[in-house]
């Protein structure tokens, strides 16, 4: 007893207690509540997926496939990911009216839940691009130079160098940015819809793609001012060539006819 009442008497013997107790209570709930939060998240996942499945039989199966495996009238869908269908169908490209040489935007019809659902789905049938986080696609604290120089490098062969758009071949076309949700375009970078192609994490990296959206936010916002001046509708160098040859060469050539008319003039006096 007295050796006990030593033992009880020593210093560190409140904190071995204390460290008993934590390491027990830290045991009771690994055993309980993580089952049941992981249960309860399994459950809500399958729930998910399930409406998503319904909702991809009604709307996209007769073009896809009844497993998204794909059609003649649609390609397959089976690792396209989360990011894909939360952009074709948050853009209202899909369900696509009718077919084409390109999908167009067009106004959305689904919710964002059925929209997060769809995605569900179609993300349970092969591994794929996720669905970018606010934190991902914000340009907050981005380098908008940096943006500038891998859009010129990347994108504005098709785009145009401030995201106007611009046609391609047989029908194909760029489609504007302007006014299009980051979220979007950075799921369009991740994914390459239609007949863009992808610039995954390995290619451009997250950063990179903050940048850019950063960029197009620069060029393309409510309150920006070109600081070139009159930008001609910011369509590049043909609507600028245009715009010199008929009006600066136009010039030119009734500067010189004025001119030859004066010296004309002034020999006849």
């Amino acid at each position: 007893m007295k050796k006990l009442s030593a033992r009880r008497r020593h210093p560190l013997a409140a904190l071995v207690v204390l460290l008993l107790a934590l390491a027990a209570t830290g045991g009771l709930y690994a055993a309980f509540a993580p089952a049941d939060k992981a249960q309860a998240d399994e459950t809500a996942q399958s729930l998910t997926i399930e409406e998503g499945k319904k909702l991809y039989a009604v709307g996209c199966a007769s073009c896809h496939g009844t497993g998204a495996q794909g059609t003649t009238d649609g390609p397959s869908l089976v690792g396209v990911g989360a990011a894909a269908v939360d952009f074709q169908v948050g853009t209202g490209r899909m369900p696509a009216q009718q077919p084409g040489a390109q999908v167009p935007r067009k106004k959305v019809i689904y919710t964002q839940a059925e929209i997060d659902q769809l995605a569900a789905y179609i993300s349970s049938l092969g591994a794929g691009p996720a669905v970018p986080t606010k934190n991902e696609y914000s340009p907050d604290g981005a380098d908008i130079a940096k943006g500038g120089e891998l859009f010129r490098t990347n994108c504005a062969q098709c785009h145009n160098f401030t995201g106007k758009g611009g046609a391609l071949t047989h029908g194909k076309f760029a489609p504007s940015l302007e006014g299009v949700d980051p979220k979007h375009i950075y799921e369009a970078m991740q994914t390459g819809p239609q007949n863009m192609p992808s610039f995954p994490d390995t290619t451009l990296s997250e950063q990179n793609k903050k940048d850019i959206i950063a960029y197009l936010d620069a060029v393309n916002g409510d309150d920006t001012e070109s600081p070139g001046g009159l930008e001609l509708g910011g369509l590049g160098p043909v609507s600028e060539g245009l715009f010199a040859w008929v009006f600066g060469l136009g010039g030119l050539i009734a500067i010189a006819v004025w001119l030859a008319a004066r010296t004309a003039k002034a020999k006849k006096s």
